[in-house]
């Protein structure tokens, strides 16, 4: 196991190197193409929705030829993006360039879950999935002082080449590491009437649904604060670009240690109770750090550590409702794995453009937005983890 979780997280690990090693150059971007903070968040909306939406043609893609095809050609498709990125004269051409990077990256959102679901289900998925995380948490803890170093020496440019190599090598991993784990007789054709009712299955089943919007809107809080966050801790709190690199880092780890201990807590007391329990605990830290910040009392210390309670709640969520939302989806892995992770990015794509407009530089309009987030998820979930596994009486 620890094989392919070193060699699956490596891979999984691009897509958020392309967002938390770009964190740290949104101010710099700004100024340097003349662009406003709103102009400059919707680079990484256009990267959150291309993401997202381009996750629908991986899955089905994956379920058909095989998990690995579908790799050489995503990954292409970003190096084309992050070659755009660095050459990018306008923050629209930037915007088109982060879209195609999008496009390509989502690759590695998908069909790693797919292959997870080929080897694994239930709480040996969930250990993978976890061990996959762990793997990733370097992105949110080195990519941005990464980021900031780079931009220090080189320029905010520089990012778009290393995240170019990044990719060559994920190349190379999936050509002579990782094996294909879809065998030709699993393999499903895809036709317009299969990816239909596959996607009927899926968009009518309540427990996917309800499972993979209790992961999005925890996603969807943390898009929010990916966003923001550069010009909230620069800005309102004066932090250098290194400071806000060690802070963001701060705030990602509660979300990676929490993750592993998903599996035992897990097993321990049930998944639907375990995951009901702790999107009530983001929900009430979240809120409860909005209306501390409307009431004034907002210090650096107590924003940085109650995200980090907060992320540390959705560590135990996101991968645990990952799996559970696959687990009777087997037949259509990849489908169920890229319609929704198209839903959870397309919804944190959302949550960016409804904040948008009321960001003032301070940090208000951020937790608010999180804040929401909370709440979407704790009522879906009281709504959908009633019905699973028999936990309803166990629930709270």
């Amino acid at each position: 196991m620890l094989r392919i979780a070193l060699v699956l997280g490596l891979l999984a690990a691009v897509g958020p190197f392309a967002i938390d090693m770009y964190l740290p150059a949104l101010p710099a971007i700004a100024e340097d193409l003349g662009s406003s903070v709103a102009a400059t968040q919707t680079t990484l909306t256009a990267f959150f929705i291309a993401f997202g939406v381009s996750q629908l043609v991986y899955g089905p893609w994956a379920d058909q030829a095989g998990r690995k095809r579908p790799l050489y050609v995503g990954l292409l498709i970003f190096i084309a993006g992050s070659v755009g990125c660095m050459v990018s004269p306008t923050v629209e051409w930037l915007t088109v360039s982060r879209f195609l990077q999008g496009m390509g990256g989502a690759v590695v959102m998908v069909v790693p879950r797919a292959i997870i679901r080929d080897l694994h289900t239930g709480e040996q998925a969930t250990r993978l999935m976890a061990a996959i995380m762990l793997v990733i948490s370097v992105s949110p803890m080195l990519a941005p002082l990464a980021g900031s170093l780079l931009i220090l020496v080189s320029g905010w440019r520089m990012i778009f080449l290393v995240l170019c190599a990044a990719a060559v090598i994920s190349l190379l991993m999936t050509r002579f590491v990782l094996d294909e784990t879809l065998r030709p007789d699993q393999r499903v054709p895809v036709n317009v009437r299969s990816l239909f009712a596959g996607a009927r299955t899926l968009l009518t089943d309540t427990t996917f649904m309800g499972l993979t919007f209790i992961g999005g809107f925890g996603m969807a809080s943390f898009f929010v604060f990916i966003a923001s966050a550069a010009f909230v801790y620069t800005g309102q709190f004066g932090l250098t670009e290194i400071g806000f690199s060690l802070a963001f880092a701060v705030n990602a780890i509660g979300f990676f240690a929490a993750s592993q201990l998903a599996a035992p807590l897990g097993a321990r007391i049930g998944m639907a109770r375990m995951v009901a329990l702790a999107t009530a605990g983001f929900a009430a830290v979240t809120v409860a750090l909005f209306l501390i910040v409307l009431a004034g009392h907002v210090s650096l210390a107590l924003l940085v550590g109650m995200l980090f309670c907060a992320n540390a709640f959705m560590g135990l969520v996101i991968p645990s409702t990952m799996v559970m939302a696959l687990d009777d989806h087997g037949e259509i892995a990849g489908l169920a794995s890229s319609l929704g992770g198209t839903l959870q990015m397309v919804a944190g794509g959302v949550m960016i453009m409804l904040a948008a407009p009321f960001f003032d530089g301070t940090a208000l309009p951020m937790v608010a937005a999180i804040a929401l987030c909370g709440v979407i998820a704790f009522v879906i979930s009281r709504l959908v983890l009633a019905r699973i596994g028999g936990q309803a009486s166990a629930m709270m």
